[in-house]
């Protein structure tokens, strides 16, 4: 395929399927897209699927992004310890969160940040064996792996300018809603949950209530939702322009996240 100037690839990558995208200024088109049926392909099964996308593609030496859906990663809040003065310090405290909330040593994940020693801030944390099989997949087919995020972090830098003083950001991919407590722009807590079948306005304005409760924090004035969130929402919070049509699949749609609208 032939590459236009200013034009790149985005890649979404989940346990259901994958999808290719080109995004250009304000364009993105869906040129590929893989299933993995009703089975749980594994770490070997989704690279050798992108390895095959992407050769289909012909896309070699496209720069391109990859979007992981969150449920691949780890998203938790850091408390940096009380004098925190080097890297260090924040990188282990992260850790150590990480191993009590889930139980296990974060040696087989690749940690990121918004490193912060004054304030809370989030982390995420993605498997180290998957991104190095995906990253040799991609070398195999030139194309340049420029980023790597989950799907939420990339939802939240798209339109962090968008969420205003006192407001929430809110992603809808599927059937399931996370949530991002914010506070002076910055994400200090993330709670995702499935959204019921018929889930309106009023369900939203409770659900964002008693997450605000579990959280100790005040219910927000709004909150901003980007994805294909129900119109029926339009009263209770500020939807944020989908990046593509209701008719694009999860894996289309989880590669658009935080491309252009």
């Amino acid at each position: 395929m032939r590459k236009r100037f200013g034009q790149t690839l985005r890649l979404g990558v989940s346990p259901q399927g994958l999808a290719l995208c080109t995004a250009r200024r304000n364009t993105l088109d869906v040129i590929a897209e893989h299933s993995f049926g009703a089975g749980t392909p594994g770490f070997e099964g989704i690279a050798a699927g992108v390895r095959e996308l992407l050769a289909g593609a012909g896309c070699a030496g496209w720069p391109a992004t990859l979007v992981l859906a969150d449920e691949l990663a780890r998203l938790w809040q850091v408390v940096p310890p009380p004098g925190s003065a080097r890297m260090g310090d924040l990188e282990a405290a992260a850790a150590l969160r990480f191993q009590t909330l889930y139980g296990e040593a974060a040696g087989n994940w690749k940690l990121a940040a918004g490193w912060d020693a004054a304030r809370p801030f989030l982390a995420a944390a993605m498997p180290r064996q998957l991104l190095t099989l995906l990253e040799e997949g991609a070398r195999e087919q030139r194309v340049d792996l420029v980023e790597i995020v989950p799907q939420f972090v990339a939802g939240w830098n798209r339109w962090r300018g968008a969420v205003k003083a006192g407001a929430w950001y809110g992603l809808v991919q599927g059937r399931v809603l996370t949530l991002g407590a914010v506070e002076n722009n910055v994400v200090t807590a993330v709670r995702a949950a499935a959204m019921p079948d018929g889930a309106d306005a009023q369900w939203l304005d409770a659900h964002v209530a008693r997450e605000a409760l579990r959280l100790n924090l005040p219910v927000p004035d709004r909150v901003a939702v980007s994805g294909h969130a129900p119109q029926a929402w339009s009263g209770s919070c500020i939807l944020l322009a989908p990046a593509h049509g209701e008719k694009w699949s999860a894996c289309a749609q989880l590669a658009a996240t935080g491309g252009p609208a």
